[in-house]
């Protein structure tokens, strides 16, 4: 796994750890999956369901593959070797990348604004300047919107293990200046 690589499960461990209790248990996702709704307003009800199940995708996933002492909880050393394994996890990460970013996309023009962007990564619990930072790698459009697609891509390349100098890489640490 790339240095990058790490660095990106190592904050993805501690945004899935919503509650702050150094584990990730179900309602870790209850509580993301609440935030992440909530950013959504204008968003119909089918984007909202689409994005309430990859979240529960994703928790039965980890649980399944990732709680090896059966605790119902995952601790950074379960998550850590395992989480970004493309077999293991392409699939649900797919599948909560394309619900994710169509979520973005109430009006469905196939379009993201910023604004909506950066409601959205905050309900995940980025930080504003690496959101911003990350927006900017994905090449907005002089209307400061990137597409559906972009995003999509830019989910899935961040769960790549070998993959390194991605827009996602921006998400990690102080952004680029």
């Amino acid at each position: 796994m790339r240095s990058e690589a790490a660095q990106r499960v190592e904050l993805v461990f501690s945004l899935f750890d919503a509650n702050g209790n150094g584990v990730i248990d179900s309602g870790d996702f209850d509580l993301m999956t609440g935030r992440v709704l909530e950013a959504a307003v204008a968003s119909d009800a089918d984007a909202k369901e689409a994005i309430r199940a990859a979240f529960r995708r994703y928790w039965t996933t980890l649980a399944t593959e990732l709680d090896t002492d059966g605790d119902g909880v995952i601790t950074i050393d379960e998550f850590r070797p395992f989480v970004l394994d493309p077999e293991r996890f392409g699939p649900t990460i797919g599948e909560f990348a394309a619900a994710l970013s169509a979520l973005g996309d109430p009006d469905g023009d196939g379009l993201i604004e910023r604004p909506l962007f950066l409601s959205l990564m905050t309900a995940i619990g980025f930080e504003e300047a690496n959101i911003h930072a990350l927006f900017d790698a994905f090449g907005p459009d002089a209307d400061d919107r990137i597409t559906v697609a972009t995003w999509a891509t830019g989910i899935e390349e961040y769960y790549a293990p070998d993959l390194a100098g991605i827009p996602g890489d921006r998400l990690v640490g102080a952004p680029a200046v």
